[in-house]
């Protein structure tokens, strides 16, 4: 590259931090193109989770999260992004296009960029200590900038509704065909993996609780004392359309809400689940949102309780492997 624009050497650094992005069953369903003063994002089918997210859904979420992230790795390094979302209609899987510009990096780009390593998917019960209206506020403004809403579900009612559509959700992919090989590929792995959900993320006893996808096999160890869960709340990424552009824009949104909740020191989970089953997510769509919004994503958040042991980030695959061959 020229001196306009930044070395491999920094696009490599940005990328490796894009590669923390949140996914389903961290998959990390991108790979990317380097251009002359771009980067190109592609959805990667072959790494499709088919059983739990026939529709892709899922996975264009990931890759707008990993959108998001890139984005941020890039600001804190000196470097604005213009986007260009589906910029090639006869590429479906070609989800975006990222041009380049120098600029200074502030504080405020420094200090997200590093939320990223930071951030855990805490699977855990949480505290019962309220996460402050205030919080939840700062979350759902940081979600808005990126083209989407945060709705958090603080009406009885609504969180009722909630929680019986994740139930749902989960009651009918039991009985899918291929769900429970597909998930016990891809979680509570041995370390060693650059990819799945190591066993070592994923508490004991297999549902993590009421509000969580049951994975099998965890080994990490529940904290300590009085019942917790009692404080956990709920947050729905939300859009006005369900197409690719709006899941795109989810999961940037979702990497937004992400980074913000480790930044004032929550602990978050994404939950798609009660998303991935048509049934449950009408529900979550016309009796959770009042039927305003298309639900994308739910993210759990809370304050882990003071028991609770440190997370291990999850594995990650090696830059070379997400870049398309002679981009290196």
């Amino acid at each position: 590259m020229t001196s306009v624009e930044p070395d491999r050497k920094t696009v490599r650094a940005a990328l490796a931090l894009a590669s923390h992005a949140p996914s389903i069953h961290n998959t990390q369903p991108w790979r990317w193109r380097i251009g002359d003063g771009s980067v190109h994002l592609f959805a990667d089918r072959g790494r499709q989770v088919v059983a739990t997210d026939p529709d892709g859904r899922d996975l264009i979420v990931s890759c707008g999260a990993a959108l998001h992230h890139l984005r941020v790795a890039f600001a804190a390094l000196g470097w604005a992004t213009s986007v260009h979302r589906l910029p090639d209609p006869a590429l479906p899987d070609h989800l975006a296009s990222l041009e380049l510009t120098s600029r200074e990096p502030t504080g405020a780009d420094v200090a997200a960029a590093a939320m990223i390593s930071q951030r855990r998917a805490d699977r855990r019960p949480m505290s019962d200590w309220p996460v402050s209206p205030g919080h939840l506020a700062h979350i759902a403004e940081r979600a808005r900038a990126q083209g989407a809403l945060a709705v958090p579900i603080t009406d009885p009612g609504a969180r009722f509704e909630l929680a019986g559509a994740i139930a749902q959700a989960a009651v009918i992919q039991r009985g899918r065909a291929g769900y429970a090989v597909e998930l016990a590929t891809w979680t509570g792995r041995a370390r060693g993996g650059d990819d799945g959900v190591p066993a070592a993320n994923i508490p004991t006893g297999g549902i993590q609780d009421a509000d969580s996808r049951e994975f099998p096999h965890g080994t990490l160890t529940r904290p300590t004392g009085k019942r917790y869960g009692q404080r956990t709340e709920l947050l729905v990424i939300a859009t006005s359309g369900d197409d690719v552009l709006s899941r795109l824009r989810a999961g940037e949104a979702t990497s937004a809400a992400l980074l913000a909740a480790t930044e004032l020191g929550l602990a978050s989970c994404p939950l798609s689940q009660p998303l991935e089953i048509a049934a449950a997510r009408d529900t979550v769509r016309d009796s959770v949102l009042g039927g305003t919004a298309e639900p994308q994503l739910v993210i759990r958040l809370g304050w882990a309780p003071i028991s609770a042991d440190p997370l291990s980030a999850t594995p990650r695959r090696a830059v070379d492997d997400i870049i398309e061959p002679g981009d290196s």
